[in-house]
């Protein structure tokens, strides 16, 4: 997915603590929201997950998420 930009949320579940939110847009188009813990920038292609996988990406497994970034893409060959 790519960083489309920054989500900012002055209002929010205790839940979410003070996570950075990201706005990614996904392989066919859709916007989604994650959270943040590795720093990403817009234009950046990250790697995510997703589910409940998602709070374990998190460095506190509490933070009630369903979408991380886990990691940003330095780097790949797309098939060709």
């Amino acid at each position: 997915m790519q960083v489309k930009g920054r989500l900012v949320c002055t209002q929010r579940v205790s839940g979410l603590g003070h996570m950075h939110l990201r706005i990614l847009r996904n392989n066919k188009g859709k916007d989604l929201v994650a959270v943040d813990p590795v720093g990403a920038r817009e234009g950046n292609w990250v790697f995510t997950a997703s589910g409940s996988a998602a709070r374990f990406a998190c460095p506190d497994s509490s933070i009630q998420t369903d979408l991380t970034i886990g990691g940003i893409i330095d780097f790949w060959i797309p098939d060709t």
